[in-house]
Formats: structure tokens, sequence, C-alpha cells
């Protein structure tokens, strides 16, 4: 099944819309790519989008991020949108740079070189990528005429990924987790516009991956101001229905505003 990608509204997080351009004559740079880590919650467990790619040797499927050799008049920004662009089809997201990865052991796979010299029509020596990362909704997704098909797979069984995927992703992961603890906007632009206690405790378990405890979380819930419980509850439900919560966004920015101009 494939998912259109939501991407989350960050007030510190790079927002543009990006206008398509066209590279076909212009050269890439094989010392610099841009990767994309696209996380989201799907089935309950917390997933990273991969797009399949061609094994060279093999011919065997196999998946990677969404990422590319920049070209040579290409600002980083502009590749990363291009890439999400061929990927989902969106121009409008919202992405933040959140570290590079430059180490010489990068390309020491033969395979990946290979794959990437096929792809590139280029001599692969060293390469440096900057990574960027975004907490989306799983939605149902366009497929660009670049890629080919996506899935969304789960950080805790991720396939076999060339160069250092794996490491980038990790590290994407601990970013996310700051964002959220820094930001705490972001996990409530995740939910629903009501939602309910269970719901909050269990977004925060996924992106976190630890149990919280019930009655701890119903505390940290009324100690956030900014977290109002409503008249609404679950209907049809066969046990007592849980009350609905809801994110008022105006007192949040105004508890916000008054932290930083301590």
């Amino acid at each position: 099944m494939l998912y259109r990608i939501y991407c989350l509204y960050l007030p510190h997080i790079l927002c543009n819309t990006m206008q398509t351009t066209t590279h076909s004559n212009e050269t890439l740079y094989p010392h610099v790519s841009v990767d994309c880590v696209l996380l989201g919650i799907h089935d309950d467990e917390l997933c990273v989008l991969l797009t399949e790619r061609r094994n060279a040797g093999t011919g065997q499927t196999e998946y990677k991020l969404p990422g590319s050799l920049i070209y040579e008049t290409e600002d980083l920004d502009e590749a990363a949108y291009r890439i999400l662009n061929e990927t989902t089809g969106l121009k409008r997201v919202l992405l933040r740079q959140f570290r590079s990865f430059g180490s010489p052991h990068r390309t020491a796979n033969k395979e990946d070189v290979l794959w990437l010299e096929n792809a590139s029509k280029m001599k692969i020596g060293r390469i440096v990528t900057i990574a960027y990362l975004a907490l989306c909704k799983v939605r149902r997704i366009k497929i660009g005429e670049k890629y080919g098909p996506v899935q969304w797979t789960p950080i805790a069984s991720l396939p076999r990924l060339p160069f250092d995927h794996k490491e980038i992703i990790a590290e994407a992961v601990k970013e996310i987790r700051l964002w959220t603890d820094v930001e705490p906007a972001i996990v409530f632009d995740y939910l629903p516009p009501l939602f309910t206690a269970s719901q909050l405790r269990r977004t925060y378990e996924i992106i976190y991956d630890k149990r919280i405890d019930v009655r701890n979380f119903h505390k940290r819930i009324n100690a956030m101001e900014y977290v109002v419980q409503t008249e609404e509850s679950q209907q049809g439900m066969p046990h007592r229905s849980a009350r609905y919560y809801c994110f008022d966004k105006k007192k949040y920015n105004n508890i916000r505003a008054k932290l930083n101009t301590i």
C-alpha cells in the first residue's frame, strides 16, 4: 500500500515552496549528495520512507533513502526539495537540515558504488552527504517519475541499506526526539484536532520507543496548560468512554513567547 506524505508545521524548520527546476543539461557534482529522512507512524510503529533501487550486480530489488547527488549549480536546500518532489510529487514541504555524513568508508561497498556510477554515469570516489529530516503523517503518496515505488518500513526491521543509510536513520531518530523535547507542538500537530490521553501517550511511546506510566502521563498532561480537556467523549465504546482533549495553539504560543523573553 502506498501513502501520501503530509509534513508537520515546525516554526523553526525551513518552509518553502520550491519551483521545479530542469537540470537535464546540467552536470552532477560527484562528491556531495543529499539524503532525506521522512519519519512517520504507520501500523503503530515508527517508520521511515524508503525508495526502491535495483542492485547493479544481482538485479534484485533493494531499498534506500530518497537521495541524489547534487547538480553543479544547485543549492543544498533546492536539492532536498527536488528529491522530495521526485519521490513524492510534493512541492510544498517542511524540512530541516540536521547533519552531514562524510566518512571515507561511506563508499567502501563496491556494489553501492557500482549502482551509483550506473545511475549517475559518473566515476564515483568519496561522497559527503547532507541529511534532511521531517516528521510526517502517513497518507497515500503520489509517486514521482524518477524513483518509482516507495514503502514505509519500520525502524525496528530495516532491510539491508546502502552506504551509511542505517546510521543516518539512527541519527534522525535521535534528532526527532530532540525536536519533540524542544518543540512539543510537533506532537500535537501530528494528532487529530480532538485526541484522547491514550492517543497522545501512545504517540510519545512510539517516537521514544518506550512505555510511559499512565498515571504519571496524566499528571504530565495536567501540567500542560495548552492541552485542554473538552466536553466531548468517544462514542460507541464498549467500556468507559475517554474524554477528548484539544491543543490550544494560541495559549501554547503565548507560553513559548514568555519563556523566550526570560
